[in-house]
């Protein structure tokens, strides 16, 4: 990895240390592939969950958002669940105000009956996070269903974008993609 980001380099080693796993496996989408990232060994991890908050801040003000232009983070469970608390989090690390919510695959049949868990997100401007994305499927899913409930939807962020089409396919519904680490980072592409 070329990059003067320390804690961007750090993320990737520590990613590709934990969450890079090779052999032959079908993934979400039902395409096949001769490694997984298995982002909850990261997203999860002691060192690598607090740096994924502030890496994940980092790439989307460097891509012109900071946390006045929104005011939530979060996207379909469970992939997007441990990001958006690590960016919570490292919001408050840094005197920044940032809310995070869950989007569930389906509304719960009983109490609330709500499909999007935690703050409202009606009327504010939010982005939709994923741990690792290949065909954009679940990014999507979570726009179309905070759209619903009256969100904003600014951006898609990404801890790790597979290059397999999930940018191209968000990007052709008008939503802005980013991701903070590439497969070339992780010594795969």
């Amino acid at each position: 990895m070329s990059t003067n980001d320390p804690q961007r380099a750090r993320l990737a080693e520590l990613v590709g240390e934990l969450a890079v796993v090779r052999g032959a496996v079908t993934l979400a989408s039902g395409l096949t592939s001769d490694f997984y990232v298995d982002m909850r060994r990261a997203t999860l991890h002691h060192e690598a969950a607090p740096l994924i908050g502030h890496v994940m801040l980092d790439v989307l003000e460097e891509a012109g958002l900071t946390t006045e232009d929104y005011d939530a983070v979060g996207g379909l469970t469970m992939g997007a669940d441990p990001v958006a608390t690590a960016m919570l989090h490292a919001a408050a690390s840094r005197g920044l105000e940032l809310d995070a919510f869950v989007v569930r695959k389906a509304a719960k049949d009983h109490g609330m009956k709500r499909r999007i868990e935690g703050p409202s997100v009606e009327g504010r401007r939010v982005v939709v996070l994923e741990d690792t994305s290949t065909t954009g499927g679940s990014p999507l899913e979570a726009v179309e269903a905070l759209r619903e409930a009256g969100a904003t939807v600014l951006a898609v962020a990404v801890v790790v974008d597979r290059a397999t089409g999930a940018r191209e396919r968000i990007e052709a519904t008008g939503v802005p993609y980013h991701a903070a680490l590439g497969l070339g980072d992780l010594g795969l592409g």
